[in-house]
């Protein structure tokens, strides 16, 4: 009976046949292995000999279970099959791949058991080996439909951002840089290369390139028969599929995709304009791409790459439409910029000069401006290298004659432009450039041009114009300038220097005049008129003869200012101009000025500091307004005084106060107070404002009187020899020595500051000379002092020493502190 309390019928059920374990092993739906412990096969079932093609006699005792399986699954083996199995004892569905006796493999599912001893030793593995080539392919075409899926997932999300990138990009050459790298990410095309159509010039441009080098990539005619042509032309993509293709329809192409190792190539039309209409469709471009392969492309990415051609297509046109207004206000940008920065130049050159760097490289690669001024013409040059001058010069000479501009065309030999500057009904000159060749045949740059040519005759005219001007006012003011300065007497010495604005056309109105009022007096003036130009010039001159007019014996320095307000009565452009005027009373040594309105002089005597003098000062000449009262101050100088007399451009600065500039010139003019008198003022005048001040600067230094002791400092420069010969030649004579003993004292001293600059000063350019020199009634003492290092003792220039000993009748030299010369000669009488 049975649990159920039915008959027990199991024993009544018999197969039709005998159940054979053996059988049943043997011809199991699975393979069975029997291994040792190290994997050597012991026992294997025919369903595995079977599968494997293996005798058994091969695999029994021979061989291990790894040495079955496939390179890569035998590191598996050994890094997590065999591992898991001695840990866990079973290890479950691990994915293999067996090697069949011909060398096929066969993907498997193996599962494995080890048996262990009765004292825990591992016996025996038992293996069971499915075989799992069904399930494989089941499994390759899930990650087959997988892969496709991600392709596409990922061609549209590539497609997503080309279509974002060209949504952002302003300008056509970004909206084609966008385009050139969409096939690589979304088809993996080998390279690609993009054509944009020039409508003016009807052709194709090559703007873009992933690899320019694997393929014909020029500009070419839209008529042209290559392939991209072609497809500009019919406005429809085109797939060349293979390589015999393109050899029946298009050799060129061919040959590149020969040369370069493509096998399939797509030329897809950029297109704007209703999709579904052929006729009305406008090819703005052609994007070309290939593949290393031959590649046969499904209907989805076929649609895929018509959609990116009519995305194109638009952000192509909306780019045009953008860098066309771009253009018009980057032109209108140009031509402000270049008339503001020809205003800021008032010279001629400086103007023509401004005009071709604006040129060049904005617009140009090379440029020229050649006017028609004065006897030789005047030409300046921008850019790399020049076209043939003699193809030039014959079209410059059309251009003026016809006085209408020559654009360059295709197959110009000369490839430049020349435009004519013109100005008030007459040809001044050519402006010649060598355009860009995107820029050339374009009918709004040819009138871009005409407009800048326009503007540039006008600024150069009027700068022509007013260089004209201002020489005449340069000759006149020149001329009116002192150029007689009182000189050769040994009781005073003057030394002047004016230098004019270097950034200014006009000519100012500053002077300076030296007369003597009676042999024993002197006059010294510097003045300043209000205004520029011919008038400030003119009433310049004017003033100067009036001061020499009113200034007498009689009269001082606050009459003749008050005669020079009478003198604004008749002439009202000499009103409110400054004045500084003084009178030196040579033989007592007694100075007498006046100030209307002008800077103070400033005084160095021997003893003490450089002060300003601030006394007598009044309004400028002609005020009405202020203080009217003309004043005089009378001090008593030490001979070897110096007083500087100067106008407002040495201190004035527009980014400091006035303050700032007197403390720097009385700086400068006391560092300056042992220099020689040659040379002073211009010395001065460079330190101070350089060569391109902005100001006119006048200046006039007046030494009186012979100093009792002369002490001069100068750098480690030979040139200040010179200067040191002639102030001591001046002192000399104002205190009488004879001429043979100057002559001796002139060659030793020259001869000892030359050997000091040249070896004590040899590696040191920073160094100084310091010079003194006393007379008596019987004898001149020069000391010549360095501080630098000799190269040895007793070392001089050539025969220097022997020199200052031949000329002078003692010489001392003392290798201390550096080296100091003291040279001694008699005068005259007390020499015999």
């Amino acid at each position: 009976m049975s649990e159920s309390g039915g008959p027990d019928v199991t024993n009544e059920l018999r197969l039709p046949w005998d159940d054979d374990p053996e059988d049943l092993y043997e011809h199991a739906p699975c393979g069975y292995l029997t291994t040792l412990p190290d994997g050597t096969v012991v026992r294997v079932n025919q369903t595995f000999l079977d599968w494997t093609g293996w005798d058994r006699a091969v695999l029994v005792g021979h061989r291990r279970f790894r040495d079955l399986l496939t390179p890569g699954c035998q590191i598996y083996h050994e890094t997590h099959y065999a591992p898991l199995l001695a840990m866990q004892g079973e290890v479950h569905e691990i994915a293999l791949d067996v090697v069949c006796a011909d060398g096929a493999r066969i993907p498997v599912l193996v599962n494995s058991v080890l048996e262990r001893g009765a004292g825990g030793a591992p016996r025996v593995i038992r293996t069971m080996v499915f075989n799992a080539t069904e399930r494989r392919s089941y499994e390759n075409e899930l990650l087959l439909a997988r892969q496709v899926a991600e392709a596409s997932d990922k061609r549209v999300r590539v497609l997503q951002q080309i279509v974002a990138d060209l949504s952002a990009a302003p300008t056509e050459a970004e909206v084609a840089e966008a385009v050139v790298r969409a096939p690589e990410p979304a088809f993996r095309a080998t390279s690609s290369s993009i054509y944009l159509v020039d409508v003016e010039r009807d052709q194709l441009v090559a703007v873009a390139s992933t690899d320019p080098t694997t393929g014909n990539w020029d500009d070419m005619p839209r008529s042209s028969e290559r392939a991209v042509a072609e497809v500009a032309r019919r406005g429809d993509l085109h797939v060349v599929h293979t390589l015999a293709e393109a050899a029946e329809h298009f050799p060129d192409l061919a040959r590149t995709m020969t040369s370069s190792g493509r096998k399939t190539v797509v030329l897809l039309p950029l297109t704007t304009g209703p999709s579904d209409e052929q006729a009305g469709v406008t090819v703005l471009g052609v994007l070309a791409f290939s593949f290393a392969e031959e590649r046969e492309l499904t209907d989805g990415e076929l649609r895929v790459i018509r959609l990116l051609g009519q995305q194109a297509g638009q952000a192509l046109d909306r780019a045009r439409l953008y860098d066309d207004a771009r253009r018009r206000e980057e032109r209108a940008a140009f031509l402000a910029g270049t008339t503001r920065a020809l205003d800021e130049e008032h010279r001629l050159l400086q103007r023509s000069r401004r005009l071709v760097e604006r040129v060049v490289p904005e617009i140009a690669d090379w440029a020229t401006v050649r006017l028609h001024v004065g006897s030789a013409g005047l030409r300046e040059d921008a850019g790399g290298a020049a076209p043939d001058e003699a193809l030039l010069a014959e079209r410059i000479t059309e251009a003026t004659r016809s006085v209408m501009p020559i654009f360059v065309t295709e197959g110009d030999r000369l490839g430049c432009t020349v435009l004519p500057i013109t100005a008030r009904g007459h040809v001044l000159g050519t402006l010649s450039l060598r355009m860009a060749a995107d820029r050339r045949g374009a009918e709004a740059e040819q009138a871009f041009l005409v407009d800048l040519a326009d503007r540039a005759g006008l600024a150069l005219e009027n700068a022509r114009l007013y260089e004209q001007e201002r020489a005449i006012a340069r000759s006149l003011q020149r001329s009116l300038l002192a150029t007689d300065v009182p000189s050769g007497d040994p009781r005073f010495s003057v030394e002047t220097h004016y230098q004019a604005a270097g950034q200014d056309l006009e000519v100012g109105g500053d002077w300076f005049d030296a007369f003597l009022i009676t042999p024993n007096k002197l006059a010294v003036v510097v003045g300043d008129v209000v205004g520029r130009g011919l008038e400030a010039a003119s009433t310049m001159g004017q003033l100067r003869s009036a001061i020499r007019a009113l200034a007498n014996a009689a009269n001082g320095p606050a009459r003749l200012l008050e005669g020079l307000d009478g003198f604004c009565q008749r002439v009202e452009s000499a009103r409110m101009a400054t004045v500084v005027y003084a009178e030196v009373d040579l033989d007592a040594c007694e100075l007498v000025y006046a100030c209307a309105g002008h800077l103070p002089p400033l005084l160095h005597q021997p003893a003490g500091s450089a002060e300003f003098l601030l006394q007598a000062r009044s309004g400028p000449i002609g005020t009405r307004a202020g203080d009217r009262r003309r004043t005089e101050h009378r001090m008593r100088l030490t001979p070897g005084s110096r007083l500087l007399l100067y106008t407002d451009g040495l201190v004035e600065r527009r980014d400091r106060p006035i303050d700032r500039g007197f403390e720097v010139l009385n700086r400068e003019f006391s560092r300056l107070r042992g220099a020689p008198l040659k040379g002073l003022t211009a010395g001065l005048a460079d330190t101070m404002v350089g060569r391109e001040h902005g100001d006119d600067v006048c200046l006039l230094c007046l030494t009186l009187g012979a100093e009792e002791r002369l002490e001069r400092t100068l750098g480690a420069d030979p040139l200040q020899i010179a200067l040191l010969r002639s102030d001591m030649r001046a002192w000399l004579i104002a205190h009488g020595v004879d001429e043979e003993c100057m002559d001796a004292v002139l060659l030793g001293c020259s001869e000892a500051v030359a050997n000091a600059i040249e070896h004590a000063y040899r590696d040191d350019p920073f160094g100084v000379v310091d010079v003194s020199a006393t007379i008596t009634d019987d004898a001149v003492e020069i000391r010549v002092t360095d501080h630098g290092t000799w190269r040895g003792p007793g070392q001089s220039r050539g025969r220097g020493l022997q020199l200052i000993e031949e000329a002078m009748d003692e010489v001392l030299v003392d290798r201390g502190d550096g080296t100091t010369v003291t040279m001694r000669r008699h005068r005259g009488e007390a020499r015999g």
